[in-house]
């Protein structure tokens, strides 16, 4: 047996183990033939590399990524807001420069003030956290109005113990109350455009449901980007039927497990590095050259996000529908955006979504997988500054950077 196979075996014995410790001995033996069909790619493709690269050389390659990369590097103005059930929620502003965007303002000696700037609000994705938009961010830092927040658990937001206890479950429902907390607390005034990735976008569909008056009065515009409108419990995650089966069954019950021996799997998931970035790079990416810099800024990320967030988190997925809320974002410029082959949340539901909304602007983007953002964010960037424009976030003429530069421009559009 290889190292990597050897690996993969220890992952799913860790996994068992906290099943079999909650009294589901049955169910983690499920569990361990469907994390096995997960695993068994991604081993397989380590396996090859160990063949060319040594586990010290990798280390040391991690180790110089994670120091010399620039990715999450891009830090604002920091503030809290607090949920309706006193949640800590941690966003940062980005402010317009005064050479920037509209220009300075002139001084009125009578009326009213200048009307507020449209700011726009960034909704991260699943285990993910307000740096997955770096390059956006860099591109409009200075331009527009930004607000980046971190999701309840995830970054530097707080965690709820009533959840963290298991006794209220994480609903997308409170997510889209987190979001008008953080609205009333970075944004309490003036236009909005509200852009979410995957959970995100959900998150905006939850507000939209919620607050219809807040979308009808202040949002201008919207882009939903890798996300869906329900329906999650249907996607394969490009596994065998059997597999997708069995990990149904079983994975929520095997999620709480885990997340009850939340020390023992972090433990696991350390020693199994090089198992599990093969699965995140999968799942991530479907460009093979992806920029390793990259591969590893979404690994960080994702690495971050403890195992019992993980769990508490998962259910919500299958509960989500909020098809009917799209209805409120008919009359607004939208853009609806997805990789082709997003193995998390397929392009076809984002085909879904733009079959309830007929004007807005459906991309799909070829050889692309589900953090679409990182892996083509000059696609990414060039139909979000259409969009900007079109909702009157930045004039025609302002120029942004195209590839999440400050140096490179193009026109927006």
């Amino acid at each position: 047996m290889s190292e990597s196979s050897a690996k993969a075996m220890e992952a799913v014995a860790n996994a068992a183990s906290a099943a079999a410790s909650a009294g589901n001995w049955r169910k983690a033996g499920i569990a361990g033939a469907a994390i096995g069909v997960v695993a068994a790619g991604a081993a397989a493709g380590v396996a090859i590399e160990r063949l060319t690269v040594g586990r010290g050389m990798r280390k040391k390659a991690r180790l110089a990524l994670d120091s010399t990369g620039p990715y999450g590097s891009l830090r604002g103005t920091p503030g809290k807001a607090y949920a309706d059930d006193g949640t800590e929620l941690y966003y940062e502003v980005d402010d317009i420069e005064p050479e920037a965007g509209l220009g300075p303002r002139k001084r009125r000696l009578f009326g009213r003030k200048a009307p507020a700037p449209v700011t726009v609000v960034f909704c991260h994705g699943y285990c993910l956290n307000q740096d997955s938009w770096h390059f956006q961010r860099a591109a409009l830092r200075g331009v527009v109005r930004t607000v980046h927040w971190d999701q309840r658990s995830h970054g530097r937001s707080g965690r709820n113990p009533a959840q963290a206890e298991g006794r209220v479950p994480v609903t997308i429902d409170q997510l889209g109350r987190d979001l008008k907390a953080v609205i009333d607390a970075a944004a309490p005034e003036g236009p909005i455009v509200l852009v979410g990735h995957s959970m995100g976008g959900m998150t905006m569909m939850a507000l939209a449901a919620h607050y219809p008056e807040l979308i009808r009065d202040r949002v201008v515009g919207a882009a939903l980007i890798g996300t869906s409108s329900g329906r999650l419990g249907e996607v394969n995650f490009g596994l065998p039927v059997a597999g997708v089966n069995a990990i149904r069954r079983v994975l929520p019950s095997v999620l709480r497990a885990l997340g009850q021996q939340a020390e023992l799997v972090e433990r696991g998931r350390r020693a199994t590095a090089d198992l599990f970035a093969g699965i995140i790079k999968r799942y991530s990416f479907a460009t093979r050259d992806i920029d390793p810099a990259v591969a590893r800024f979404a690994e960080r990320m994702i690495e971050g996000t403890p195992i019992d967030v993980v769990a508490e988190f998962y259910p919500a997925f299958t509960e989500h529908d909020k098809a009917e809320a799209l209805v409120h974002f008919a009359e607004l410029p939208v853009l609806v955006l997805a990789g082709i082959k997003d193995l998390v949340t397929p392009s076809e539901h984002s085909e879904a979504i733009a079959d309830l909304l007929p004007d807005a602007e459906l991309v799909l983007v070829p050889d692309a997988g589900h953090l679409v953002m990182l892996e083509h964010p000059e696609v990414v960037m060039d139909r979000l500054a259409d969009l900007l424009t079109r909702a009157g976030a930045v004039p025609a003429g302002a120029t942004v950077g195209r590839y999440g530069s400050t140096s490179s421009t193009a026109q927006p559009g």
